[in-house]
């Protein structure tokens, strides 16, 4: 079997020869067919040209270079889209995924799934990583009613996928997508295997709060639309509270005389204003990305290309 394992590089130029290395040690003795396509994600280090040296002498390394920074999962798009296996194997570069799985993976996949997923036993990240994403995971199965544990926030972007989920995979045009949950929508038969997450062979991650709040928002907005309803729901929740107190005023007015409370008042005011503005902020975040998506730009642009010869997309291609 002809097997395509992809890579996203992003400030690893220390790991990229150790990363070739123990993915050859690993589908070699399983595939006499593979390739090894590593896409450069506008590293500001050495990256490239790491890479461009590794696939200058061994041609199973294919290198693809972007004109600026796109993000991981543009760059695994980039990978599928140039892939020629029969199946692929999408992992991170800091072999925190470990090739010695790529075993397991494909044994799986011969008992009869198209896609087999890889869930974490222990995941080597800070507790505060750790804590945020557990809750994040939860949050955003909450929001996609998603009960599959193997399609869940369980199970990270090491797997593998066969042929016809890759040719699905890349008729998906959305402009922003996180690559899970694609295979997730997409369906096909899944199954997953257990693995122990590794520590990372060098540096530091680096996805900071930020760019992981920018990962979780893009990832909710882009899967579904229940943060609209619930705003709705909040809306009428309120408008259902504030019609029981008026009537509650209105009564004790003519009971009582008129009341002081014009530091509730201005409470309430302030509390209704908020969800107001925060209701229109969310609507406002669903007409921003349809605004990115109509606009129908390349979710990536290639700069350079190493032993690349299957660039699908014309609009892909060097500007």
């Amino acid at each position: 079997m002809n097997v395509s394992i992809i890579s996203p590089v992003y400030r690893a130029e220390k790991i990229v020869g150790e990363l070739v290395r123990r993915v050859k040690q690993e589908i070699e003795p399983l595939s006499d067919s593979y390739e090894i396509i590593l896409i450069d994600d506008f590293s500001p280090d050495n990256s490239w040209e790491v890479i461009k040296d590794i696939a200058a002498s061994d041609s199973t390394v294919k290198g693809i270079r972007f004109s600026r920074n796109f993000g991981q999962h543009a760059a695994i798009k980039a990978g599928l889209e140039n892939a020629q296996g029969d199946c692929c194997i999408v992992m991170d570069c800091d072999l925190q995924d470990d090739p010695k799985y790529f075993e397991l993976l494909l044994e799986k996949m011969n008992e009869g799934y198209d896609i087999v997923y890889t869930r974490k036993i222990t995941r080597n990240h800070s507790v505060f990583k750790n804590i945020t994403a557990r809750w994040f995971n939860r949050i955003f199965n909450w929001l996609l009613d998603n009960t599959n544990v193997q399609a869940s926030g369980e199970v990270g972007s090491f797997s593998l996928i066969s042929r016809k989920v890759v040719n699905a995979f890349n008729a998906y045009n959305d402009y922003q997508f996180h690559y899970v949950q694609v295979l997730r929508w997409l369906g096909f038969r899944s199954g997953a295997i257990d693995i122990q997450h590794n520590e990372r062979l060098e540096g530091e991650s680096t996805y900071t709060l930020k760019k992981l709040l920018k990962h979780a928002m893009v990832g909710i907005i882009y899967q579904t639309d229940k943060l609209l309803r619930v705003s709705i729901y909040i809306g009428f929740t309120f408008s259902i509270i504030s019609l029981f107190l008026a009537t509650i005023l209105v009564v004790n007015y003519f009971i009582s005389g008129p009341q002081p409370g014009w530091t509730s008042l201005i409470v309430v005011i302030l509390f209704a204003t908020g969800l107001i503005l925060l209701s229109i902020g969310i609507l406002g975040l669903y007409l921003g990305r349809m605004f990115e998506q109509v606009k129908s730009r390349p979710r990536y642009v290639i700069d350079e290309g190493v032993n690349v010869s299957n660039r699908t997309k014309p609009s892909n291609l060097t500007a």
